[in-house]
């Protein structure tokens, strides 16, 4: 296997291949070098034969707390979008789909911190086992626009994603479960274990025979307008990035992001401001302009 400089790579188990984002002082917020890898690393296990299925998994305290606003996202992209406004959102969800496509089932693991992006992520995957005191949520509908990838109404229905969507409010690992986020819920100390011992079933079946059984829910799904939902959902948020409130917001992120972030949640009393640092310079770009 190949050395990563933000991945850490291993086979827990026969047949099964393990990701680990490795940026744990950053929360594991995606940078683009670290998407890049992250891709080669998924498509790489995509062409292994000798692996069945993929876990996705965060080092460190957080699973990942959403994009590194101290990079800059719209530099050296992990592959190629068509330019003009909603750049953005449209190359997240293509991203998603990169995943979503993929033959062999990708399993995510989730714990700590699951924020923005970082919930994009988890969402992409296949099958999304969480911790029972993960922490869920899209804070950045406070004050920017909807996500970048519209998935919530699709998992958790109209009335929940509505409350996770006018709030930014996180929700709990056990919430994530019973709302149809995740797939199952763990205590922490036993989610590494559970994940792995299902994603052993998983791998008890043949890659060829494999594809098939996930792409049949996938097809379900896409019949039902899902996948046009998600593309058709990248204008609005381009959308709403270009209102007063979400152009002040840039502008004051800016000259002090730290400030512009705490401010943003003060009001709520949670994410940054509930007494732990939850949400380290990362959740999304905040470059709009294309």
């Amino acid at each position: 296997m190949p050395a990563y400089k933000f991945l850490l790579l291993d086979n827990p188990a026969p047949h099964v291949r393990r990701i680990t984002l490795n940026r744990p002082e950053k929360r594991n917020a995606l940078c683009n070098p670290l998407r890049g890898e992250l891709f080669d690393a998924l498509e790489a296990a995509d062409r292994d034969e000798s692996v069945r299925v993929t876990i996705l998994r965060g080092a460190g305290k957080d699973f990942c707390a959403g994009y590194d606003l101290s990079a800059d996202n719209y530099a050296d992209q992990p592959y190629h979008t068509a330019a003009g406004l909603g750049q953005w959102p449209r190359h997240v969800v293509e991203g998603a789909f990169r995943i979503w496509d993929l033959a062999k089932p990708v399993i995510a693991q989730v714990h700590g911190h699951c924020l923005a992006g970082g919930t994009e992520l988890a969402t992409a995957c296949d099958i999304v086992y969480v911790a029972e005191d993960a922490k869920i949520g899209y804070p950045v509908t406070r004050i920017i626009s909807p996500p970048d990838a519209q998935v919530f109404p699709w998992l958790v229905g109209m009335r929940h994603a509505l409350e996770m969507m006018l709030t930014g409010d996180a929700i709990s690992g056990r919430e994530a479960t019973q709302w149809g986020f995740a797939t199952r819920a763990f205590p922490a100390a036993e989610l590494e274990a559970a994940t792995l011992a299902i994603a052993q079933r998983v791998a008890k079946v043949p890659s060829e025979v494999q594809q098939f059984n996930k792409r049949s829910v996938h097809r379900a799904m896409e019949l039902m307008g899902m996948r046009n939902a998600l593309r058709a959902g990248t204008e609005l948020q381009a959308l709403a990035a270009q209102t007063d409130t979400a152009k002040a917001y840039f502008a004051k992120a800016r000259e002090n992001l730290t400030q512009a972030l705490t401010e943003r949640d003060q009001q709520f009393g949670d994410y940054r401001t509930e007494g732990d640092d939850t949400s380290p310079k990362s959740e999304r770009p905040q470059k709009r302009r294309t």
